[in-house]
């Protein structure tokens, strides 16, 4: 069966593709894992049904993105449903094993506490992927644990699902009602529409806060100026007076005082306040990751993550001396190595086969011109 796809490079090539299983599920769509014909290479196919009433801006976005940090956009295709007018877009992405929602979850379970190296790590290349996608005038906004994609074996972090994610033009409205709730930034419940990119360095921060008065409890009640500044139009002052926690109390014992620095610079009422993602990478917390001697807890040496590009160096050149470690110098990063699959024991299998069948597209490269083919 031949499809006529859309794509980056322009360059329309023929996929094939088998062993398809369902690895996940929402209202956004179904995710396929899938493996190449041609390659072996296991990929992950997202299928979104196109609703007329939105518009879909994930296929635009990802077509700009290149970054060691972001999931990487391989392919995509249009194919039509059993529905009259009924079209999805499928996404071919590399496959990335598992996410942050699930680590720390298998680790909540056998009652122990992440090691503090890989909160760091996850922490500081999210805080990358979001230096980069602010570059570019876009907005995620839709930043949790389930869109932190990880291969455990390697550390390496990339962030997916830009379903919600909008290029953020001055003076142009955009819906507060977006994010999810737990980690919703302040002025977006205040019903904001005018907001900026600082709400994606809210939701970063955001250790699991939820709520308006949740977020009261914990920095106290916004004073009227704090409230202006997340919203000018925002006239109802009406909350209950709560003194801020201490965040030394707010967190467990033995927090270091880096870590707590850094949540108070990230989760602050007004938005402007808050550091820019590439401020908190050059933080204090994250200088053990610029230590040459640094390993994983298993032993194994981090990931790449001192590439900067010379772009990415430019966006905010007084921070360069704190980013780089003594002797490191600016490359272009390589993006495009296939994502590794993952041998580590947090890897779930709750997913469920379809079909074992040979399928092929003939489709629209999102990167590489003149590749020969895909199959599903």
């Amino acid at each position: 069966m031949n499809k006529q796809l859309s794509a980056k490079s322009d360059s329309r090539v023929e996929v094939q593709y088998s062993d398809t299983k369902v690895i996940g599920n929402g209202s956004f769509g179904v995710v396929y894992m899938a493996k190449l014909h041609e390659t072996n290479e296991a990929v992950a196919i997202k299928k979104v049904l196109q609703d007329k009433r939105f518009k879909n801006r994930e296929l635009q976005i990802m077509r700009k993105l290149e970054h060691q940090n972001i999931v990487k956009l391989k392919y995509f295709f249009c194919s039509t449903g059993d529905k009259k007018d009924e079209l999805y877009l499928n996404l071919i992405l590399e496959y990335v094993p598992e996410t942050v929602y699930r680590v720390v979850r298998h680790y909540s379970k056998q009652r122990q506490t992440i090691p503090i190296m890989y909160v760091k790590l996850y922490m500081y290349q999210l805080f990358r992927a979001l230096a980069y996608i602010h570059s570019l005038g876009i907005c995620h906004r839709d930043i949790k644990p389930q869109n932190l994609l990880l291969d455990t074996e390697t550390g390496i972090l990339k962030l997916c699902d830009f379903g919600s994610a909008k290029h953020l033009a001055k003076g142009e409205p955009n819906v507060s009602y977006i994010c999810s709730r737990y980690y919703r930034a302040p002025e977006l419940i205040f019903g904001a529409t005018n907001y900026t990119t600082s709400i994606d360095v809210w939701s970063a921060g955001d250790s699991g806060v939820n709520q308006l008065v949740e977020i009261i409890k914990v920095l106290g009640t916004p004073t009227r100026d704090e409230i202006l500044q997340m919203n000018p139009n925002y006239t109802e002052f009406r909350f209950p007076q709560i003194r801020a926690n201490p965040w030394p109390q707010v967190f467990r014992p033995r927090t270091s005082a880096e870590a707590v620095e850094l949540v108070t610079r990230l989760l602050e009422y007004t938005p402007s306040n808050r550091l820019t993602p590439l401020q908190a990478c050059a933080h204090s917390l994250f200088d053990d990751l610029r230590n040459p001697d640094s390993t994983l807890p298993s032993g194994a040496p981090l990931p790449p993550l001192f590439d900067f590009s010379e772009d990415e160096l430019r966006i905010e050149p007084s921070l360069n001396a704190k980013l780089l470690p003594q002797g490191a110098t600016p490359s272009t990063p390589s993006t495009g190595a296939p994502a590794r699959t993952s041998s580590g024991s947090h890897r779930l299998t709750t997913s469920r086969s379809t079909t074992a069948k040979l399928f092929t597209y003939r489709i629209w490269s999102s990167s590489v011109p003149n590749i020969t083919s895909y199959t599903r």
